[in-house]
């Protein structure tokens, strides 16, 4: 569990496991350099092909920096090895496909994604499981974690500007378009939506 992020109006805590994290940390990249131009063995948002950005995928589920750390069809088997990943495939994965002379990936959430295909980088496509494919490797993904009951509440993070006070803090200061209070001897007005008050004699 990361965090739970409290939003203004209705708190409502969202729990965010690693395993949702990396997911949609690998979308975001698949979707920012969706379009890439096809470029041979290129390897910066100008253009890359097939490895470049299998390359980039692995980088980024694995810790690494996302361009400089490239492989190619030639040498992809000891860089997914070096990487972390298997031998095989298995569901909710990330999973890399490759023969002599192109690959792709799919992620744990089953999207293709793929460079070559007709064109850059685009997210679809057969992905790992094409047929073509003769060798695969698989990064197991954190598995979800379960909330213990006696682990250390999670950090909250607040929307909206709010900010918890710290303990012994002096009061915010006052709303200044809350409306102003009654002169003295009156009484206060009804909130919002209550009933009118009776009429009182006059003093």
């Amino acid at each position: 569990m990361n965090a739970i992020t409290v939003f203004a109006g209705p708190q409502i805590a969202l729990l965010t496991s690693g395993r949702m994290f990396a997911i949609a940390t690998l979308l975001a990249l698949v979707n920012q350099v969706s379009g890439t131009p096809y470029v041979t063995g290129g390897d910066s948002p100008a253009g890359t092909d097939c490895s470049g950005l299998v390359s980039w995928v692995t980088n980024a589920a694995t810790g690494r920096p996302i361009y400089g750390d490239r492989f190619h069809t030639g040498n992809i088997e000891s860089a997914l090895r070096a990487r972390g990943f298997q031998y095989g495939t298995q569901p909710g994965a990330l999973v890399v496909g490759w023969n002599s002379g192109h690959t792709a990936v799919t992620l744990p959430d089953g999207t293709a994604v793929s460079a070559g295909e007709g064109g850059g980088v685009k997210v679809g496509g057969g992905g790992a499981y094409q047929e073509q494919f003769t060798k695969h490797m698989f990064l197991p993904m954190p598995p979800e974690q379960p909330v213990h009951p006696d682990a250390p509440p999670a950090p909250v993070v607040l929307m909206g500007a709010e900010h918890p006070p710290a303990p012994g803090a002096p009061p915010p200061p006052a709303d200044p378009f809350a409306p102003p209070p009654p002169p003295p001897g009156m009484p206060p007005p009804p909130a919002p939506g209550a009933p009118p008050a009776p009429d009182m004699p006059p003093a």
